[in-house]
Order: structure tokens, then C-alpha cells, then sequence
């Protein structure tokens, strides 16, 4: 069984690993979703991080169907009280920025879709700097003061800005973003390292790194032009970002060391971030058990 560790300073306390619920109405569908939230919990998993926004950009979704079939699947399993659900809020055109209003009307229609009472961590899935920190860190203060949120997280936060968030909470006695969830992984790490991972390691945050693979690039399952066709949703933009020279020395480096240690090239990527100090959980999706 996984060592649990704790979301920041939250209470909340979480597996190593977070499953990523934007393939959920997207590449599984309910039933595939269904058997892969099984899995997860069964390998002694719990956190399961998704958007109302998700997956939107499907043609015919309009967002919201990752949280309704978390939904359904908490009310079939009966598995609520082993999972940590993590949802998020301001991306979605339909309940867009952090206003107080708009905060409050989306966690309402999270809440629906979900099936359930409280959502354990409630992130904000990008900065608005046209809506004061105060308005947006006293919506959530309200949500976990109604039981409606148990933590609350930023996503997408400059360092400057996660610094004037953190600042504003001691200052006005509000609830703090107990995690950051930036994209990280072996090939994009300037973004993270230079100014978010100081500021994370300092305030105790936790750190739940999204594109934790590089879009499947440190699976290994791109390696050349031609190989752009073996995902019919981004491969050819996984190849034209990663499929270079700097890509492809990572590569042979995850090789090498998969080959000593009998392992896949993702499990050392993961395995590397899982070790980096101030990580918490990386994201991961998958679209099969196996």
C-alpha cells in the first residue's frame, strides 16, 4: 500500500499518486471510467482531481460530464469515504472567473453532478486578477465554513500572485490555498523550479503536478515524426513539442535506467517526481486498467 502524505497544512491525506478525471466522458467512457477508479482505489489510491469544466472541448460535451460520472460512480461503488475528490472552478464559459456569485453557483452545480455533500478540495483553476483575492478567498472561506469544501487550492498561479494570495489570508484571517497543482514533469521544469517550488516548499503547500508525463512524451510512446499518429487527440503536438534533442537524451536517460531497475520509462518519470521534495501527488490519466 502506498505511504499517504498530507495536502498541505489541510488534513486531508493522500496517496502519492492523483488520477486525472479530464479522461472521463472524453477518451473512457462511463464504463471504462467506472473500472479505472476501481482500480485506483483498490491499489490503494484516493485522490481523484477533475474541473467542471472537463471535458469540454469534446464535440457534443458541453462540460461538466467528468464530475457526473465521478457522480454516478460514487453512488454505484459506495466508495465516498475512500477518496479524495478535488474539483476546480474559473475556466469553464458557462461559470467563468472567481466572483463571489459566480464561486457560489458553480460549487452548487459541482456539488449535483458529484452526488455528494462536501467536495474535498476546491481549486481555482486559474487566476482572475479582475476580481479582488479578497471577494475570491472570501467566497471559499464561506463554502468551508457551510461544510460545502474541505480545502481549498490554486491552479495556474504565478509565484507573485500565489505570494499576494497567501499574504491576503493572513491579513484578513481567511482560509489559504493549501495546494498548487503547476505543470511539472522531467522535460518542463524552469516554470516550476525557479519561483513556485521555493515559494511551495516555504509555505508547507502541496504540490499536485499536472502533465506529470508530458502528454504520454516520458511513456516513451513518442519518439519520432512518425509516431505522431498514435493519438489521434495530440500526438502530432506531442512530437512537435517534445521530439527534439534535449526530449530525446530524457528519453535514453528514462531507457537506461527502466532497463537497470526492470520498469518503464513512466514509472521512473513518476517515480522522479514522487521523490522531489515538495511534490505531493502527481497527476496522472490513463484510459485502461492495465
Amino acid at each position: 500500500m502506498p505511504q499517504y502524505r498530507e495536502l498541505g497544512r489541510s488534513g486531508l491525506q493522500v496517496g502519492p499518486i492523483a488520477f486525472g478525471g479530464n479522461v472521463f466522458g472524453w477518451s473512457a467512457d462511463e464504463k471504462t471510467s467506472f473500472a479505472l477508479l476501481d482500480a485506483f482505489v483498490e491499489a490503494g489510491f484516493n485522490l481523484v482531481d477533475t474541473a467542471d469544466v472537463y471535458p469540454a472541448w469534446v464535440p457534443g460535451n458541453r462540460g461538466g460530464e467528468s464530475e457526473t460520472i465521478i457522480g454516478r460512480w460514487l453512488q454505484r461503488s459506495g466508495k465516498r469515504d475512500k477518496v479524495v475528490i478535488a474539483t476546480k472552478v474559473a475556466k469553464w464559459a458557462e461559470h467563468p472567473g472567481l466572483s463571489a456569485d459566480n464561486i457560489n453557483a458553480a460549487v452548487e452545480d459541482s456539488l449535483r453532478r458529484l452526488q455528494t455533500d462536501v467536495i474535498d478540495l476546491y481549486q481555482a483553476h486559474e487566476d482572475d486578477d479582475a476580481v479582488p483575492l479578497e471577494e475570491t478567498l472570501g467566497a471559499f472561506a464561506r463554502l468551508i465554513q457551510a461544510g460545502k469544501v474541505r480545502a481549498i487550492g490554486a491552479s495556474n498561479y504565478s509565484a507573485t500572485r500565489l505570494r499576494d494570495a497567501l499574504k491576503v489570508s493572513a491579513d484578513y484571517n481567511l482560509p489559504r490555498y493549501e495546494t498548487l497543482q503547476p505543470e511539472y514533469n522531467l522535460y518542463d521544469r524552469a516554470g516550476y523550479e525557479a519561483e513556485l517550488e521555493p515559494l511551495a516548499r516555504e509555505q508547507s503547500l502541496g504540490v499536485i503536478s499536472y502533465y506529470s508525463l508530458a502528454s504520454g512524451f516520458l511513456s516513451g510512446k513518442y519518439r519520432s515524426a512518425d509516431d505522431a499518429a498514435k493519438s489521434s487527440a495530440r500526438g502530432a503536438k506531442v512530437v512537435q513539442q517534445y521530439v527534439n534533442p534535449r526530449g530525446l537524451r530524457i528519453l535514453a536517460a528514462l531507457d537506461d535506467l527502466a532497463a537497470r531497475h526492470k520498469a518503464t520509462p513512466a514509472q521512473v518519470a513518476l517515480a522522479w517526481l514522487i521523490a522531489r521534495p515538495g511534490i505531493t501527488a502527481p497527476i496522472v490519466s490513463a484510459t485502461g486498467v492495465e
